[in-house]
């Protein structure tokens, strides 16, 4: 049996008396950083193999320490690992099991590293996997948008600016572009990659590595695309969360704003989707009410994902240089953000996927006065100026207000006296389908645009 060590805490030779209990649990970070074990260990291998290649650790040191350390990590992914009263965070509760597997070997690990390089190195392994998750889970967002979308080409809804109805839009079209706001959305986060991957992993403390470690050899062997070239940078630079973070409120902005859309519409003034049951919820008082808790859920998230941000910035911004304990207040934030920014783009794809268009109610929304500036391009294409045509498009709305009737329902020698440029053929502006149809520039709502940005979504989501 290897000889167990004397439990004491990675800091505590220069100190005598015993840590007051209550500063105990108010310093550890166990409760809430043990999620990052494999991180842990796979930096600790890594950095092992390091110490190896130094001849500060034999051959057959360094494999006895790699057993013991994926010994640990099986511990934790098996739930096996027996927390300690003494474990600070997950670096000191790993050196802890590894030295009751292993014996005194364990504590040549911690050679020339810090735990001020350990866990920015940590940090930035574990948000490069969830980092990948996440991209999963937004092109699977995306993704059924688009599908959706091409599907339902056919269904004409009102498109609304203000909440006023304004023209008329394809349902399809409305999908779209939620869909190419979470596109971007992927863009930035893929944009992000290079700024996390980048190794503090032999800065030590703050000054650098006394041993002279390989640290081309541990971006490779942990998979970085870059090393932190200047250790005081290395050890307190958080930048990477704060960017995170910040993507991350903008995202659930995004999410946000779908979900306001898709509540406002299954309200029963509107009618326009119906969520299905498994993302409704019912009223513990009213039977009759369905509740689309998702979505409002999905609303209220951004605001949650927004605090986090903004109080991390601003435990940022007073800080010296290099590592500070208030560091520690990055992990929860981050933590938080990455659990429900994962869960909420799941969800929205859920509701996205499963919720009923009514395209009778979409249509029956439809109203000629939104036609208007259909009629006012009617005239430009007669040769007068806009400026005019607006005008007189907009004395046919308050002639069809005042004589309550719709702009369709205005006799052809009603429109003449608005305008000579009127002739039989206005009765041709007075077709929805046809309105979308003229809106067939680029970035517009006809169908062959529709399908053009159908098809640039797919492509992007190939790539």
């Amino acid at each position: 049996m290897p000889e167990r060590p004397t439990k004491q805490k990675l800091w505590g030779g220069r100190f005598t008396g015993k840590t007051d209990p209550l500063m105990h649990e108010f310093n550890q970070s166990l409760r809430y950083d043990q999620r990052m074990h494999a991180a842990d260990v796979q930096g600790s291998i890594a950095y092992s193999k390091a110490l190896a290649l130094q001849n500060i650790l034999t051959k057959d040191e360094q494999v006895k320490i790699e057993e013991g350390l994926k010994k640990v990590e099986q511990e934790w992914a098996t739930g096996q690992f027996a927390i300690q009263a003494d474990d600070e965070d997950i670096h000191t509760a790993n050196e802890r099991r590894l030295g009751e597997l292993i014996g005194p070997l364990a504590g040549k690990l911690h050679t020339g590293r810090s735990r001020n390089d350990q866990v920015a190195t940590d940090m930035r392994l574990w948000l490069l996997q969830e980092v990948a998750n996440i991209q999963s889970y937004l092109t699977g967002l995306v993704r059924v948008l688009v599908e959706r979308a091409d599907k339902e080409k056919d269904v004409l809804m009102p498109g609304y600016t203000h909440l006023q109805r304004g023209q008329p839009i394809r349902w399809s079209h409305l999908l779209l572009s939620h869909a190419f706001s979470f596109q971007s959305d992927l863009q930035r986060l893929k944009q992000l990659i290079p700024r996390i991957s980048i190794l503090p992993l032999g800065c030590g403390g703050l000054a650098g590595n006394p041993f002279v470690v390989d640290r081309e050899f541990l971006k490779k062997e942990l998979g970085f695309d870059s090393i932190a070239e200047n250790s005081l940078w290395g050890v307190g630079d958080r930048d990477f969360i704060v960017e995170f973070l910040m993507w991350a409120s903008m995202s659930m902005g995004h999410i946000s704003r779908m979900a306001e859309d898709f509540v406002i519409y299954s309200t029963a003034e509107f009618g326009f989707i119906t969520l299905s049951d498994a993302y409704s919820t019912g009223s513990s008082i009213m039977p009759q009410k369905k509740n689309p808790d998702s979505l409002e859920l999905l609303r209220g998230k951004s605001g949650r994902i927004f605090g986090n941000m903004a109080g991390f910035v601003m435990t940022l911004k007073g800080l010296p240089s290099t590592y500070n304990k208030d560091l520690q207040e990055d992990k929860e934030p981050l933590f938080d953000t990455v659990d429900n920014v994962s869960a909420c783009f799941q969800i929205a794809e859920g509701v996205v996927g499963t919720l009923e268009v009514h395209a009778d109610k979409m249509k029956a929304a439809l109203t000629m006065d939104m036609l208007a500036t259909d009629l006012a391009d009617y005239l430009v294409r007669k040769g007068t100026p806009f400026r005019q045509t607006h005008h007189i498009s907009g004395q046919a709305v308050a002639l069809a207000e005042r004589t309550k009737r719709s702009l369709s329902e205005l006799t052809l020698s009603e429109y003449k006296e608005l305008s000579d440029k009127f002739e039989a053929d206005v009765e041709s502006v007075f077709d929805f389908e046809k309105s979308v149809e003229r809106r067939d520039a680029i970035g517009g709502t006809s169908r062959r645009m529709v399908e053009r940005q159908v098809s640039i979504l797919r492509e992007a989501l190939r790539e």
